[in-house]
């Protein structure tokens, strides 16, 4: 499996950058390639992204969330792809984001794309795109303060979707 792993400093609380990451519909706003993400529940969204020139579509499983610190899931469908956003406060209005991604490139061209390190470039830029984003709103779009551990799922007296 290869892997990934980016990280970026945004000029917004903890808690403003982690709440507009937990707004998995709003990524195709700053995420190269994604057309669609769907939440289908509390803890399964489906994607739909433009990979290496064709569409593809998969389901995908969030496996633990704890407010203010990380979001981690991992695909249940289609291409075998998992991984961790994890939010560190560096100040009381500055964050640290940090992005790792395991995935299983398929096919010849994913292969050769993984080797000259687009998913790594996509990933840098959809962090930057995330960075300017979040900075030019100064607030999030809408959070959910619920928790994910071990695939179970606690909503939380704040949870807002």
């Amino acid at each position: 499996m290869a892997h990934v792993e980016h990280s970026i400093e945004v000029d917004v609380p903890v808690r403003t950058a982690y709440d507009q990451w937990t707004q998995f519909e709003q990524f195709p706003r700053f995420m190269e390639g994604v057309e669609e993400v769907r939440q289908l529940d509390d803890k399964r969204l489906h994607w739909k992204a433009s990979i290496t020139g064709k569409t593809e579509e998969w389901d995908a499983e969030i496996i633990e969330q704890t407010p203010d610190r990380m979001v981690a899931w991992r695909s249940i469908s289609g291409a075998e792809n998992s991984g961790a956003v994890s939010f560190a406060p560096l100040g009381p209005n500055r964050t640290q984001v940090t992005v790792r991604i395991g995935y299983e490139p398929e096919g010849i061209v994913e292969t050769v794309g993984d080797k000259l390190g687009f998913v790594s470039r996509r990933v840098e830029g959809d962090l930057g795109r995330f960075k300017a984003f979040i900075e030019q709103r100064g607030v999030e779009t809408g959070a959910w303060r619920g928790e994910i551990h071990d695939g179970e799922v606690d909503r939380g007296a704040g949870s807002a979707v």
